[in-house]
Formats: structure tokens, sequence, C-alpha cells
């Protein structure tokens, strides 16, 4: 559970009401505990923190804390205790005893399995299935991992003792121990289980191979007078453990390093575009991301950020790339390399909520030195706010399927884009090469086969033979795909296939007669939904919030409350500059009533 870090959400003061909750809570769970010792855990004036966290899967835990120890933790509406509360109350909860070996597999997260477990004299303590109970090491009554039982002492005996004793939940020298004071355990001796007897394992199981280990280390106990095996021991546990850990540490950092050298070694065009994408990705936030900018969508993150950074020659494509989408590529940035927080502050719709610029892997990352977009200089307004500066449109066209054989003098192939200025050019010279110029009428061209299959439909085939010159460039014209370069400020130019989608203003019904207006496709024209929806809440002083385009992926639309596409409009005509042919529902705006 706390083997790797977790998270924190908050850190508050305990309120008088969830004290008392909290001791009543306690004493239920801990019924072993006396009213003295139940008033020294949960004492009524002393400072108590709940600490709520996340886990490295996402479970959300809650922490109580007292003079810097996390004392219990709360998980699924069910209260456990900590080895800090244990270490001062050793017998709150039955007990299965254990080697130090096996404490080591514990603390890297293991669970305990039965053949490990070392049964006394009097027998197993008696738990039930989903129980708690606590793991200690034979010699020391100090508890040294908290845990829920497998299955009752009935199951395990009927079992031969094989099998899974007690789910380990939180163990010494994890994360949670590592919260508090990082104290260590103190020796409490146990005479009971140190001569306890070892229960016979099955040679044939895999738990039974540290049997030989297990018989070496009671000879040892018994060797040493005056319990002073217990304090070996203890200490052995304690040292293990912590090399342990250290290994463990050294290992991830082995693998991140690993990762990094192998990131550059591979080839494939899927691992190119996941190498572009991190760069990208760590650039923007390292030179183009202020912390006074989030949260900060996710769409306006990539869109405005992470495009610019792309090296020039080079299109980001995260579709080409093994993630797919943004939003797993950034949940894998929060996992695994902890560098940014997202969240989802309205539903559907992801936002960056947080950076961690301290992170090492965006220190150590360095941006290219070749400059590849220059950045407008930012001018200001009387407000304060940055201009905006309107896209600059420019209509295109592909060269198709249909009329290459025309662009073919012209050493132009499929999907080469073109201004119209230079498909008139192209087509007179064609034109003029094949002395297809009407003599007694300059205004007219003449039919060959390459035209008649590029141009005309198979029911003109035999109806025309000649076309106006504009009739020729218009039909070349049609044929061919439509494009749009958008050039906004600061950012490469945007190429989108087929009509231009203008910004829609709409007005629907909301609940008994109540109109709202929805506002789409602003981020085609370098518009943040947030700062619109801003502008407009500060102008018609109604509510304004935000929400997923269904069927798209990264776009949200503005939803803000009652019929405004007059405001709107003068807000996209006025102050953002957004040429009328643009917008889309200005007609259906409100007229003035008539006097």
């Amino acid at each position: 559970m706390f083997a790797k870090a977790f998270r924190v959400k908050s850190n508050t003061v305990i309120k008088g009401s969830d004290r008392r909750k909290l001791k009543v809570d306690v004493s239920t769970a801990f019924p072993l505990l006396s009213e003295a010792e139940l008033s020294e855990v949960v004492p009524n004036k002393e400072e108590i923190n709940v600490v709520k966290v996340y886990a490295h899967k996402g479970d959300a835990i809650t922490l109580y804390v007292l003079h810097k120890n996390p004392l219990f933790f709360e998980l699924e509406k069910r209260l456990y205790p900590t080895v800090y509360m244990l270490w001062q109350y050793p017998n709150v909860l039955p007990s299965f005893a254990t080697w130090a070996p096996v404490i080591q597999k514990i603390a890297g997260g293991a669970d305990l399995m039965l053949p490990g477990v070392v049964v006394p004299s009097c027998g197993l303590p008696e738990v039930r299935q989903g129980g708690c109970c606590v793991v200690k090491v034979v010699g020391n009554q100090a508890p040294m991992a908290v845990g829920i039982a497998a299955m009752s002492t009935a199951e395990m005996c009927s079992a031969g003792m094989k099998g899974r004793g007690v789910s380990v939940l939180h163990t010494f020298m994890d994360n949670l121990w590592a919260y508090g004071d990082k104290s260590c355990p103190a020796l409490i001796s146990d005479a009971e289980t140190t001569g306890g007897e070892v229960l016979k394992r099955d040679e044939n199981s895999e738990e039974g191979e540290s049997g030989e280990e297990q018989e070496t280390n009671v000879e040892e106990l018994s060797d040493c007078p005056n319990g002073q095996g217990n304090d070996q021991e203890t200490e052995k546990v304690c040292t293990e453990v912590e090399g342990l850990r250290l290994t463990k540490c050294e290992s991830e950092n082995k693998n991140e390093e690993e990762e990094e050298i192998n990131l550059d070694e591979q080839i494939s065009p899927q691992d190119e575009m996941d190498a572009l994408l991190l760069q990208c990705f760590l650039h923007a936030l390292k030179s183009k991301v202020k912390k006074s900018e989030l949260p900060l969508l996710t769409s306006s993150f990539l869109r405005n950020h992470m495009f610019p950074c792309c090296p020039s020659g080079k299109q980001l494509d995260i579709k080409k790339s093994s993630y797919k989408k943004l939003s797993k590529f950034l949940q894998t940035m929060q996992q695994q390399h902890r560098v940014v927080r997202v969240k989802e502050l309205t539903k559907g719709v992801e936002s960056l909520v947080e950076v961690d610029w301290k992170n090492p892997v965006l220190r150590s990352f360095r941006a290219p030195t070749e400059p590849h977009v220059e950045e407008a200089p930012a001018q200001m307004t009387e407000d304060g706010e940055k201009t905006y500066h309107p896209p600059e449109i420019t209509i295109l066209y592909s060269v198709s399927a249909r009329v290459e054989p025309l662009f073919r003098e012209a050493n132009k192939r499929k999907g080469t884009v073109l201004q119209p200025g230079e498909v008139r050019t192209i087509i007179t010279e064609y034109v003029k090469a094949n002395e297809l110029v009407d003599e007694n009428n300059k205004n007219y061209v003449h039919i060959n086969p390459i035209l008649c299959d590029c141009l005309l439909e198979k029911s003109e085939y035999h109806e025309l033979s000649i076309l106006k010159w504009d009739d020729l460039f218009s039909r070349t014209l049609s044929k061919m795909q439509e494009c749009s370069q958008f050039v906004i400020a600061g950012q490469q130019p945007i190429m989108k296939k087929g009509h231009i989608e203008p910004i829609d203003i709409t007005v629907a019904s909301r609940g008994s007669n109540k109109k709202v207006t929805l506002i789409k496709n602003l981020e085609m024209y370098g518009l943040d939904p947030i700062d619109v929806s801003a502008a407009l809440q500060h102008r018609v002083q109604a509510s304004a919030v935000l929400h997923p385009v269904p069927g798209t992926k990264d776009k949200v639309l503005v939803q803000i409350q009652g019929n405004q596409i007059q405001q709107v409009g003068n807000l996209l005509l006025d102050r953002y500059h957004i040429p009328r042919k643009y917008i889309q529902g200005l007609e259906k705006a409100q007229k003035g009533k008539k006097k």
C-alpha cells in the first residue's frame, strides 16, 4: 500500500466533533485499549492533524497524525494502526511471528505466507478472515507490519499452513513510516515466541525454501544469553530492511537511466514520435508555461504550447505515437515521472493544475538551441490583458488524383498544396504549351482528352468542346481538395483540409423554457474558451460553464445563460476581430422590439 510514495491532498487540524468521532472509532476498532490508553492515543487538547492522501494506485486514505507521527490510517471507512502506535501498545491486535529474512521480503512489498509463520507453543492467535492483525519478528514483541488476515485461524490449520496468511498494508520502513520521525522499534522481549516451534514445511512448496535459514536463526537465538540474540536479531532486521530499501532505490534510478538511454536508440516511427512528443512536452513546460496560467486546459496546452515547440521540418501527431491520445500521455507523465498533475475540473474536461518544475526529468532537459518559432511580442491592453491577434486564414488547394495529370508537367504530384494564383499560372502554361487557345476567340480554350477526363462530367463529354478561361479555372479548383492555412501569432502555421468550420453560436432550451447560448469551435481560431467565458460573464453578468463537445477530442464549448447571441457576436467582432463570414448563427440574434 505504501511501498511507493503517496501524494498529499490536504492537511488540516481535526475539529472537536471529528476528534470525538475518532475516539469512538478507535475504541471500537481496538477494544483492548483502556480508557487511559485511549486518552493518550487521542488526547483531548493536543493538536491532531487530519492528512488526506492518495496512494500510488489511486486509493484515497486519511491519516491521523499526532506529534508529527501518523498513528492511524483510514482506508475504505476502516481504521488501521501504524507501527508508531503499535510500538506503544503492541498487544492491541493478534500477532503472527516470523523470521528476519521474511520481514525483509515483506518490507519489499510481499505478503506474509503461512509457511513463514512461527507457531508458538500456545498455538496461533484467534483471527477471523479479513480481521486486522500484525506481524512481528521472532524474539521481539514490537510489530513490524500491519495487515489483514487472508483466512481465519481454523482455515489456516485446515490448509496445512500453506498459502497466503496476511495481506500486508503497512510496514516498518515504508513511505507511511517515513512520513513520521523515522524512529526504529524498541526491543520488547518475547520469550514465548523465542521458544516456539516451527511448523514443518512441504519440501515441494515454493515457500519452504528458507527452512534451513530459519533453523539456523533459531540456533543462533538460543545460543545467545540474556536475550542478546534478540538485540542482534532486531538490529539485523533494521539493517537488512534498510539495505533492501537502498537497493530498491538504486534499481529504480538505474531503470530510469536505462529508459532515457534507450529513448535515444529507438528508431521506429512510433518511437520517434514518442520521443518528439516528450521533447515538445518538456520544452513547453520549461519555456512556455507559467505558474500564473494554471489551471490550463490540456487542449490549450497542446495547441498553444506544445505545437510551437515542435522543431521545424517535423510534425507532431499524437495519433502516430504509442499513446494515441493526449490524456493517456499526460497520465503517463503524471504517474511515472510526476512532472505534472492533471485534474478534471469540469466533467469530461481535463486541465493541468500543477507542474513540478523541480522534477529531475524537467530540470535535466535542455531545450534545442535552434530557434523554431519567434513569438510575437506580447502587447497589453489597458486592462492588463494580452492583445488577441486574429488568425490569418489563407485558402489553399491540394492536387487531387483526378487533376494530377494537369499538374504533371509542372512537376506537382498528388497532395501538393498550392495557392489559387499558382493554380491559375500552371493551368495557363499548360493550355499555352498544348496550343489549346481558340484562334478565333482568345477567351475560349479547346478541351483536349486530359482536360476532358479531369474537368468534365461523363454527361458533358459529347456536349462541350470549349470552355471559357474563368470556367476552366473554377472547374479546376472545384476538382481539387480545398485546404485552409491558419497562421496564429507565435505559433507554427496549421493546415486544415476541407471546409473551414465557423464559430457556431446556437440557442438551446434547458428545463422549463430556460434559454442557454452555446459557442463551439473557438479553439480553431486561437481563442481560449476559458478567456471567452470569463469575458462573456463580465459583459452580460450571467453564469458560464465549459462542456466537452460530444464526438470530439479535447474540444469544449462555452455555455452561458440566456439568449446572448447579440453579445457574443459583438465580442467576437469588436474585441477579437473575427471576420463575420467565420461566425455562424448571428442571424438568430434577438431583434429590438418595435415601439
